[in-house]
């Protein structure tokens, strides 16, 4: 049982927001090692390009399908649990990447990326436990800056490509497995350091300081269904919900197909693959570096305008993206910066109207169950990249994933709030 004495809520949500950005940086580091090599990895061990999306939809659908039983943890048992829980699966997952690379087996990778998606879920579940005890005035603001944390290591991660391959040579194992067995260790630092430091829990305290206790309510059958049902009741739910995952589908659907596209370049293997570490990290950058102003913006100008910005610079990073060549890393680099800031406009302003459609009670349920749709969707994105890039080329991938944008326009023009009769 926690401490009844009366919280410092200030002191308590700078602490809060200290240790989570700590392990989100951490964890991004490991995470983007696995969205840099994953693609690459699956291409290898099955022989073709076809295929190579599976192995980054695997993480996509391992991130989805985990993010409803790590919210149920974390609803039932609290934050600090449940990511800790998420990060053990990850570090798991990654050992067993490691293995199937040394194996050369196309099922025990796919089983392997599965779990690693788990540190997926969790940095983004990080987000919304910044939002627990957040002011309602800074509640978009202190979302992002978790967001923003992963920064640190997301930019790094891509760039330990080219290390990670030589120290999988040293264990020898196949250069692209060395990489994942630095994402373990990192996603094992990150569940240490959250059981070692997120005390006191913020979504047990939120719920003391509002009912006196810190257990949830009983939760009925069916309970993620009802959750999201009432955020889609919400105008600005619905909203919310579609800006997340359409945001994120598209982000995936042109982002999982760069690095095998980039693989098509002639010229020296080691100089590619830097190339495609450095282009990764742009996007990444655009992804997590200016969400701070992403979330000012959505307090200051409106959750609705930044998913309308969001859309646009999504919009944008698809035209430019696509019509790159393999060899064009300067264009690719400046499209996939686009999609990274398209990214965060529709998640943190899309995640700011989840969280505010619903009760306390059942905010984790509804956020397990937005992150569940969100993968969902970008799993559909990621496994349909590698037969669209081999039917019609990479041009083709980024102009389905902009198509996606299509019902987001139209929840948003419906949920427009009536103009003000004339005075």
């Amino acid at each position: 049982m926690e401490t009844q004495a009366p919280p410092d809520l200030a002191r308590v949500q700078r602490r809060t927001l200290t240790v989570l950005g700590s392990g989100t940086a951490l964890s991004g580091l490991g995470v983007t090692i696995g969205i840099t090599l994953g693609g690459l990895l699956a291409r290898d061990v099955a022989g073709s390009d076809s295929v190579s999306g599976l192995g980054q939809t695997a993480g996509v659908l391992g991130s989805a399908v985990l993010a409803v039983p790590l919210a149920r943890i974390s609803d039932r048992s609290g934050r600090r649990t449940g990511l800790a829980t998420g990060f053990a699966v990850a570090v798991a997952g990654a050992l067993l990447t490691v293995v199937a690379a040394a194996l050369s087996s196309l099922p025990l990778l796919l089983a392997g990326l599965f779990a690693f998606g788990a540190a997926t879920a969790c940095g983004l579940q990080a987000r919304y436990a910044a939002a627990d005890l957040a002011l309602p005035e800074r509640r978009g603001r202190d979302l992002s800056l978790v967001v923003w944390a992963t920064t640190i290591g997301s930019v790094l991660g891509p760039n330990l490509a080219g290390p990670g391959a030589d120290l999988g040579v040293r264990l020898g194992l196949p250069p692209l497995g060395g990489g994942f067995a630095l994402s373990a260790a990192a996603f094992l630092l990150v569940a240490a350091l959250l059981l070692a430091f997120l005390r006191p829990d913020p979504l047990l305290l939120a719920r003391r300081l509002r009912s006196g206790a810190d257990v949830a309510e009983p939760r009925p059958r069916r309970a993620t269904r009802a959750a999201l049902a009432v955020v889609w009741a919400d105008p600005g739910g619905r909203l919310g919900l579609t800006a997340v995952v359409v945001s994120h589908a598209v982000m995936v659907g042109v982002m999982v197909m760069t690095p095998v596209h980039m693989g098509h370049a002639h010229g020296p293997e080691g100089t590619t693959l830097r190339l495609i570490g450095l282009v990764i990290s742009v996007h990444v950058a655009g992804m997590y570096l200016f969400s701070p102003a992403v979330g000012w913006l959505a307090d200051r100008a409106g959750r609705r305008t930044v998913v309308a910005l969001g859309a646009g610079l999504l919009l944008a990073a698809a035209a430019l993206a696509g019509t790159a060549g393999p060899e064009d890393a300067g264009q690719l680099g400046a499209g996939l910066l686009l999609l990274g800031l398209g990214w965060s406009c529709g998640l943190v302003a899309g995640s700011t109207l989840v969280t505010e459609s619903v009760g306390p009670q059942q905010r984790p349920t509804a956020q397990g169950g937005t992150d569940l749709l969100m993968g969902l969707g970008a799993a559909l994105a990621g496994v349909v990249g590698g037969p669209l890039l081999a039917l019609g080329g990479y041009g083709l991938v980024a102009a389905v994933s902009a198509a996606l944008l299509v019902p987001l326009a139209v929840v948003w023009l419906l949920g427009r709030p009536p103009a003000a009769a004339p005075g």
